[in-house]
């Protein structure tokens, strides 16, 4: 009996250590990548826009639905060779919902993300699900649906938490995606924020209600519509359950700033070093060192972990022979932000829809129709230098912060000491 106390024991205690907080999570994610228009889309036939709450015949094709082909093993091979350590998985629910009343998730539906969630796990990735394009939730900040949307979010996340309760912490779950009045990207009202902040507490309850592994998961919440200035101005912290502080969430917000640089071709270039070769936004290094201070600032020395969990460039190219320089400062871009995020334990992840040619939002990387051939070499180029730069202060700073387990005797009780917190032999 000694012998198997002691061994459970020592099991508790690499448990323990096997928690990292959202710093530490945000920290080895070396670099991002978004698997976009695959699992969000709606299943051909049904309105991207629509509230509606269904399962119909066909939900299963929502996968390829916007035109990209079935998620494989293959895939997600290729992201982790080209030195993406991470994967962000935007799931839409909406469209394979059985039971309306009770937000039932079609279990073929849930397999097949656990299947693709799987995919990046057995490479030692890290992976993100959320629930991305419900419109039902999204689409409708306002008081008049606050109630009902925060019942529904509460029971689709308990189903959602519940299946992965017992994955490793390479998992974390990431509560809503993108929150806004469609068509509306203006500075949100004091009702606006008050029901983004409201999903985000619902999340986090019902997400540690179900136990197991997600006590201590990493747990991404959002400012409205993932403004970094909104955020700034309207962002509540959630409160965490008894004993997890801040330690194990993190705030989402993300990045196409400016919007006419990175997501139109309004500007051909990005930044100080490239003004000689055309107009550029005010939006510039400086601006976004300002902006990304001002996170750390603000969230990050509240013990939360920080998430781009978007960003990109769409392809700009001209006719006219200057495609090398543009392609040269968009590697430019993704190189400074990428940098300038890890010096303040930012994570990364990088916006790739598979959608080819030049102009609104082509932000492909791979081609998956082509074995995941590298598309946009540049952009990739840009990322892993802007992983590369100062990569060995960061590394140290991280490794550094892992405090082993000890046990100890405190008032009469066998517990587990990690850092400055007690834990009992439930782990809490």
């Amino acid at each position: 009996m000694r012998s198997l106390c002691l061994t459970v024991l020592g099991w508790l205690a690499v448990s323990v250590m096997a928690q990292p907080t959202a710093h530490e999570w945000n920290a080895s994610v070396t670099a991002g990548w978004n698997l976009g228009n695959q699992l969000e889309c709606p299943p051909s036939g049904q309105d991207n826009g629509s509230v509606a709450i269904c399962n119909p015949t066909n939900a299963l094709s929502a996968e390829t639905a916007w035109g990209n082909p079935r998620i494989t093993q293959q895939l997600m091979q290729a992201v982790k060779a080209a030195g993406f350590n991470a994967v962000r998985i935007p799931v839409r629910w909406q469209h394979h919902i059985t039971n309306v009343q009770t937000m039932t998730i079609d279990i073929q539906w849930l397999n097949r993300i656990k299947e693709v969630v799987s995919y990046a796990l057995e490479l030692d990735m890290k992976v993100i699900i959320n629930t991305h394009h419900e419109q039902w939730l999204e689409s409708r900040p306002t008081y008049a649906y606050k109630e009902d949307n925060n019942n529904r979010l509460g029971l689709l996340w308990t189903q959602i938490a519940t299946a992965f309760k017992d994955y490793d912490y390479n998992l974390a779950f990431a509560g809503t995606n993108e929150v806004h009045v469609p068509n509306n990207w203006n500075a949100p009202t004091a009702e606006n924020l008050n029901v983004q902040n409201a999903y985000n507490q619902t999340f986090i309850d019902a997400v540690r209600a179900t136990g197991g592994q997600n006590l201590q998961r990493h747990l991404i919440v959002q400012t409205y519509n993932t403004n970094i200035s909104y955020g700034l101005s309207g962002f509540i912290v959630p409160t965490d359950i008894e004993g997890n502080g801040n330690n194990y969430m993190s705030v989402e917000v993300h990045y196409y700033t400016p919007w006419e640089y990175c997501g139109t071709n309004t500007y051909y270039y990005w930044g100080q070093q490239y003004k000689d070769f055309g107009p550029i936004s005010s939006y510039d290094e400086q601006a976004m060192r300002n902006e990304f201070q001002q996170m750390a600032q603000e969230w990050g020395q509240q013990g939360l972990g920080i998430i781009i969990g978007e960003w990109g460039v769409t392809d700009h190219y001209t006719t006219s022979g200057r495609k090398a320089i543009i392609h040269e400062n968009m590697a430019y871009f993704c190189k400074t932000l990428v940098n300038e995020a890890r010096q303040r334990g930012f994570a990364t992840f990088v916006w790739d829809n598979n959608v080819f040619g030049n102009g609104e939002e082509k932000f492909v990387i791979f081609d998956r129709w082509n074995n995941m051939a590298l598309k946009a070499d540049w952009i990739v180029e840009g990322i892993m230098n802007g992983v590369a730069t100062n990569i060995e202060p960061l590394k140290a700073k991280s490794e550094k912060s892992q405090t082993p387990a000890r046990l100890a005797i405190d008032k009469g009780r066998l517990v587990i000491i990690k850092g400055n917190k007690c834990y009992n032999l439930l782990g809490i």
